[in-house]
């Protein structure tokens, strides 16, 4: 082969070496992208996403769709072609993976993590939807967690509701703790709870659990092992059913679902709205990660209007897709009243980002 010709040859090998190599280089970066939405109003894998027993609903039309993100998983590394693939494409968000995973989180304390805030999202969801309808909610004393080789495995539950230490009663998470610690170390603490039924909600059926209480390691002082919390009661059950999605971020559209339902009133009029949105127990709206890609995600499905939290805002409007109407919300409130507008055909009245 000659010199010349042998020399291309190595250069294009070595090239190519290069190429590869760089390909496989890891960056600190994770990747989001649109997720598939749900219509709260409708059904999932042949169940109604939300469900109501014990009180009187109303049929209902339209759509109100929650939106959700795909992103990579927290043990997964991005390489460097994937990255800027992703920051060519109109459709995804490459982002610094700590940003989605802070302090390194595992994939297994992530789903964690979505799942505790999903859980509380609905909660919280269920609370304002019911306010706003003026419907009387309550609150009882739970047991929130129980902690690993304690006293309370195996005797205290997560989801118990305590309704009193000792014979005492309890209405607040912060009376339980001093009425464990008047004992000293190896004294027996007498629960009375009422243990959840199989849907979450209390039994109504009280017993007594005796735990014998342990030294405190930090404190020296007479403990259980229970993260004690606050859960609502309701007057009757709510059920949501959507296993795959965790997050706090539905909130808004969830209640608005369950508003539609408990009203004969209906709220959409037909029409296509999805939304986001962090939601707390008085209809406050919250902001959320990820908008950018719930607004194409949104318009895929079939949305017109899009109700977005007012601090996310700038980021939406920035880059709107076409046919699609973001609506400007901070509260429950607004949010039914802006329905309204939308099913008057009055869009001129909603308050509009970017305006």
């Amino acid at each position: 082969m000659p010199r010349r010709s042998a020399t291309m040859l190595a250069s294009t090998i070595l090239l190519i070496a290069l190429v590869c190599a760089v390909a496989l280089i890891k960056v600190p970066y994770a990747e989001m992208s649109p997720g598939p939405t749900y219509n709260t109003l409708g059904s999932q894998n042949g169940k109604k996403v939300i469900t109501i027993t014990g009180r009187a609903t109303y049929p209902t039309t339209g759509n109100l769709n929650m939106t959700t993100v795909e992103v990579t998983s927290a043990d997964y590394e991005l390489n460097l072609v994937e990255a800027f693939t992703g920051w060519l494409r109109h459709d995804d968000a490459v982002i610094p993976h700590g940003n989605l995973y802070p302090d390194n989180q595992t994939e297994q304390q992530s789903e964690q993590q979505n799942a505790e805030d999903f859980t509380a999202s609905q909660d919280s969801a269920k609370a304002a939807a019911l306010k706003q309808l003026g419907i009387p909610v309550g609150s009882a004393v739970v047991v929130s967690a129980v902690v690993a080789n304690s006293p309370s495995v195996g005797k205290l539950h997560a989801g118990d509701v305590i309704t009193a230490v000792d014979g005492t009663p309890v209405s607040t998470p912060e009376q339980v703790a001093p009425l464990v610690t008047k004992h000293t170390p190896g004294q027996d603490v007498v629960f009375t709870i009422e243990p959840p039924k199989k849907d979450g909600t209390p039994s109504g059926t009280r017993q007594q659990v005796t735990v014998t209480t342990a030294k405190n390691p930090d404190t020296g002082k007479a403990m259980v092992g229970i993260q004690p919390g606050t859960e609502h009661t309701f007057p009757f059950t709510i059920d949501i059913n959507l296993g795959d999605v965790g997050g706090p971020s539905a909130g808004l559209m969830f209640s608005l679902g369950i508003v539609d339902k408990l009203q004969s009133t209906n709220l959409t009029g037909g029409k296509f709205v999805a939304g986001t949105g962090t939601i707390d127990d008085n209809g406050k709206v919250g902001p959320i990660g990820g908008i950018s890609m719930k607004i194409i995600a949104a318009r895929r499905a079939g949305a017109e209007y899009f109700f977005t939290p007012s601090d996310n805002c700038a980021e939406a409007a920035a880059d709107t897709p076409k046919g699609l109407r973001l609506v400007k919300v901070d509260t429950l409130a607004q949010a039914v009243t802006d329905l309204a507008a939308i099913r008057a055909d009055k869009a001129a009245a909603l308050p509009v980002c970017g305006k």
